[in-house]
């Protein structure tokens, strides 16, 4: 992948989510760096773009945040289809699907069908936290436990540069190590790859949990997009309907595609 932003790489389709716009923890200069250099026909925003729950306790909104959205518009201008799928953080906006808002799409959910003709259901995946049973995780992941963790990515990773040392996320690095979170995540793929089978699709391409993920589940290919707060990934469709998930840095040395995840009976041992 070329890093010349006067040159953007093109690809079918991009799918992003849980870049947390309103946060001190969203990486929007990294994003930015990505929308300038990677091109698609279509764009699909698989929620909490926007972090309205934050919003709502008071945002910490810069003109990064701004530049963002300016620059999705700017996208659909030049004749890029974007789909914006919301979840839990920006679930008012759920209330608007079936609408277009600037050229940009509202829906609950989709279908995405690959030049192969395989199909994707493609959804935040919020709906399915019901089915775990890991109350005190999803309680730490998704209120201000979660907020401290994130915060301590900025002055730890300070004194790493300092170090001459790589990127590295303190909430990515406790939600892959603590058996807990990890048995959530596979429950939480388990039932994505469920509800796929029943609305009869080859794959699910998801967010909402902040881990990027390629796997086959059962003979679904499941997918999960990850997030812009720790670990800045991204699913990018080829011409040839090649599905590929990447972590993008703003050093060039540093980009590299996300290795497929291993087995649950790997990942919880």
């Amino acid at each position: 992948m070329s890093r010349d932003e006067s040159r953007p790489d093109r690809y079918r389709s991009v799918f992003i989510s849980d870049v947390h716009l309103g946060t001190r923890a969203a990486q929007t200069p990294a994003l930015l760096d990505f929308l300038k250099r990677v091109d698609a026909e279509t764009y699909y925003l698989v929620g909490d773009i926007i972090d309205f729950w934050k919003v709502r306790r008071g945002p910490a909104w810069s003109q990064s945040h701004n530049d963002v959205l300016q620059k999705l518009l700017r996208k659909v201008r030049k004749g890029s289809r974007i789909i914006f799928i919301p979840g839990n953080h920006d679930e008012a906006l759920r209330d608007y699907c079936g609408q277009s808002f600037g050229g940009i799409e509202i829906l609950r959910d989709t279908i995405h069908v690959g030049p192969d003709g395989r199909r994707y259901l493609v959804m935040h995946g919020d709906e399915f936290d019901v089915v775990v049973r890991y109350a005190k995780w999803l309680a730490f992941l998704g209120d201000r436990s979660y907020e401290l963790a994130l915060w301590s990515n900025a002055p730890l990773n300070w004194l790493r540069r300092h170090m001459g040392l790589g990127y590295w996320s303190l909430s990515a690095y406790l939600k892959n190590r603590i058996k807990t979170a990890v048995n959530f995540i596979g429950e939480f793929e388990n039932a994505l790859a469920d509800v796929a089978r029943r609305r009869n699709v080859d794959g699910v391409i998801c967010g909402h949990i902040h881990h990027a993920a390629d796997r086959m589940i059962d003979g679904v290919h499941y997918l999960n997009c990850g997030d812009w707060v720790e670990s800045c990934t991204a699913i990018l469709e080829k011409s040839t309907g090649e599905m590929e998930v990447i972590r993008w840095s703003l050093s060039p040395d540093e980009l590299a595609p996300v290795a497929a995840s291993a087995p649950r009976s790997q990942a919880a041992a």
